[in-house]
């Protein structure tokens, strides 16, 4: 049955893929061109680069990260190209639609007003010439050429914001992390720990597009905070411990007076969580595992508690919450990592204070943040659930294509204070 639904689902998104490139070649080529040679070129065009696109999701998986950026780099911008140019003709659908009416209408009048007068039989025939047809009439009511100009002038502004949206979203997510700074106060926090920093970091993806420059920016980012603690909330990487290691390096320098913590996430799981967590002690990064330790300062303490992935149940390896923190001293507060904003259901039925989640990436193009609403209970930034803080960064990462749009990458730097 799975085997069945897998290939159901992959014929779906294949079939989804050829009708929105069928509908993208229709409106960017066919209804722009005249038959020849321009047209098949814009035909081939469109088809290699849904092919890129296809190759960019397969062959990274296939062959792994390195070596596979050639198909990545032009598939994954397709990607987020395709997604705003399809948007762009979709709004433009009506405005077309009346305007072409409009032509219509107006090519129509003309023709009536130019209609020959009928003479009378044995009049003497008229020596006047006849007027001139009207322009871009062409034999038709709307004509060829005004047809052309309105079609092409659609295909231009959607490409055109497609391109410059896109352009923009890719100086967004190449560059570096921004940082976010946010206060949460915390009930039972014993006010010698007023102002303790954790530097929440999450979504890194190393991958076919990101790599050792990428981690070294990310790293240089929260040092320059000068946190108390790093967590790391999980998708650090699109591809196994033996493949990006080496561009994970850069973890080591990581500066924290009470050290680097990591949780799981979905994309973990798929790249081989088992060995990353291996490499990540190699780097001096602890990974809470359904798992908890007692965090001091000043006599003073909390509980700092992490969950894995909801994924992980697929790999026997799912959150525990009651072995996390069924056991806990209730007098002190805890602050619990877990990769997905949705895990907070869970922590707030075990009075957790605080969770720091990643996994939505902020959306990472607009308007996905609609589509992740229905998926999770928030998309950034802080949040109340019953009588949990939650906070979602926004990741320092991307996914696919290397667009952030109206979600910038970030660490965020969360100071806790009492309530």
């Amino acid at each position: 049955m799975t085997v069945v639904l897998v290939i159901v689902a992959a014929v779906a998104v294949l079939a989804l893929l050829v009708g929105v490139h069928l509908y993208v070649w229709r409106r960017l080529v066919r209804d722009t061109t005249r038959p020849g040679v321009v047209r098949r070129v814009g035909a081939g065009v469109v088809v290699a680069l849904g092919v890129s696109m296809v190759g960019a999701l397969v062959l990274p998986k296939v062959f792994g990260p390195r070596g596979t950026e050639w198909i990545a780099w032009p598939g994954f911008v397709w990607m987020a190209l395709l997604l705003y140019v399809v948007l762009a003709l979709g709004l433009l659908e009506l405005p077309r639609l009346f305007a072409l009416r409009a032509l219509r209408r107006r090519g129509g009048e003309v023709s009536r007003a130019v209609a020959p007068v009928p003479v009378p039989v044995g009049a003497a025939e008229a020596t006047e010439p006849d007027p001139e047809p009207a322009a871009g009439s062409a034999g038709t009511p709307l004509g060829p050429d005004r047809r052309l100009v309105l079609t092409r002038s659609v295909a231009l502004l959607a490409a055109g914001t497609s391109l410059g949206t896109v352009g923009y979203g890719m100086t967004q997510a190449l560059g570096a992390p921004r940082t976010v700074r946010v206060r949460i106060p915390v009930a039972r926090l014993d006010p010698r720990l007023a102002g303790f920093r954790i530097a929440v970091v999450g979504d890194i993806h190393l991958g076919p597009l990101l790599g050792h420059a990428h981690t070294t920016r990310v790293v240089e980012t929260i040092n320059r905070t000068n946190p108390d603690l790093v967590a790391i909330v999980g998708d650090l990487a699109d591809g196994t411990a033996a493949q990006l290691g080496g561009d994970a390096a850069p973890l080591r320098r990581l500066s924290a007076r009470h050290g680097a913590f990591f949780v799981t996430g979905n994309h973990d799981y798929m790249s081989g969580a088992t060995d990353w967590i291996a490499e990540l002690a190699e780097l001096g990064v602890r990974t809470l595992a359904n798992d908890r330790l007692e965090i001091t300062r000043g006599g003073a303490a909390f509980d700092l508690a992490g969950v894995n992935d909801v994924t992980g149940k697929s790999h026997h390896d799912g959150p525990d919450f009651a072995k996390t923190l069924g056991d806990r001293d209730p007098s002190r507060p805890v602050v619990l990592l877990a990769h997905q904003p949705v895990q907070v259901k869970d922590a707030s039925r075990y009075d957790v204070d605080v969770q720091l989640s990643g996994h939505t990436h902020g959306g990472q193009m607009f308007p996905v943040q609609l589509l992740v609403k229905l998926d999770q209970p928030a998309v950034a930034g802080l949040h109340r659930v019953d009588d949990t803080m939650l906070y979602v960064t926004r990741g320092a990462g991307f996914w696919g294509p290397p667009v952030r749009v109206g979600a910038p990458p970030e660490v965020t730097v969360v100071e806790l204070h009492p309530k």
